[in-house]
């Protein structure tokens, strides 16, 4: 049995012989780490300093979204244009539907800005997986996530202790309740770790995992399709092809829904830096 010609280079993403299939004596080339490595398109990977794919992409689709803001509200019109309606309807929701509904219009109108840049970021560098040539999301690669992450996290910990001064910060973090009694002290080192350890964590975990596992699926089915196209596995290929546009789809609705999820996550941590400690 012969095995599938890999590539040398493992930073290639699909590094698979695209003449290997079923019933042709190779393995089924199946997606792994090196998925997710994408060689320097320029600089040198050994010393840490250089361009790649994702750092691209990430340009672009920074570029994309304050080009179509720029392009909708540049001339702001009474009677908005199709392009000037998409942002504002998009601003909006963002807006009322998360900002106002999680912080309040009072305290929560100075986000706005921040908050409508996380969402379109977010989503922009998800959408990446299903776009043609791209077809990466920027944010299954961990640091991306985790920068923003940590970007919410020093907003949210900065505004806990402006607004509550040390003592009263240490008790936001900590959940501090003397009603609690003897179990205070355990209590408030759980929350203590919580707060300031496992909540950065898990918001930026949440996002590039939900995106690591979509991305790994669609490369399973795509691969297979063609893996499959050959003799009676034509048929097993056909299946597959349905779940690449089932997992497509799908995907559309889950890159929407994880952008949602970080950016309500991060209207959560400013309330609760806001909110008066009872």
């Amino acid at each position: 049995m012969k095995e599938p010609a890999v590539s040398a280079d493992p930073t290639q993403t699909l590094a698979f012989d695209t003449s290997c299939h079923l019933f042709d004596g190779c393995g089924f080339p199946a997606p792994g780490l090196h998925s997710f490595l994408f060689k320097p398109l320029f600089g040198d990977a050994d010393s840490n300093v250089y361009f790649n794919k994702t750092m691209l992409l990430a340009l672009l689709g920074s570029i994309i979204i304050v080009g179509f803001f720029w392009a909708a509200f540049a001339k702001p019109k009474v009677v908005p244009g199709k392009l000037q309606l998409v942002a504002e309807a998009g601003y909006d929701f963002v807006r009322r539907g998360v900002v106002y509904e999680t912080i309040g219009k009072k305290e929560g109108e100075k986000y706005v800005p921040l908050v409508v840049s996380l969402f379109f970021f977010v989503w922009m560098m998800n959408v990446w997986s299903i776009v043609p040539v791209a077809a990466f999301p920027v944010t299954a690669i961990i640091s991306y996530p985790a920068v923003l992450a940590g970007i919410v996290y020093v907003i949210w910990v900065s505004l806990t202790f402006k607004r509550h001064g040390f003592v009263g910060a240490f008790k936001n973090f900590t959940g501090y309740d003397k009603t609690l009694g003897p179990v205070l002290p355990l209590s408030m080192t759980i929350e203590f770790f919580s707060n300031l350890l496992v909540r950065p964590f898990t918001h930026a975990v949440r996002l590039f995992a939900n995106m690591f596992a979509g991305h790994t699926l669609l490369l399973l089915f795509t691969i297979a399709s063609w893996y499959m196209l050959n003799g009676i596995g034509i048929a097993y290929s056909g299946v597959s092809f349905v779940m690449v546009i089932v997992m497509t789809a799908f995907e559309l609705f889950i890159q929407a829904v994880q952008a949602y999820v970080f950016v309500l996550l991060t209207c959560s941590y400013i309330q609760g830096a806001l909110a008066e400690h009872h």
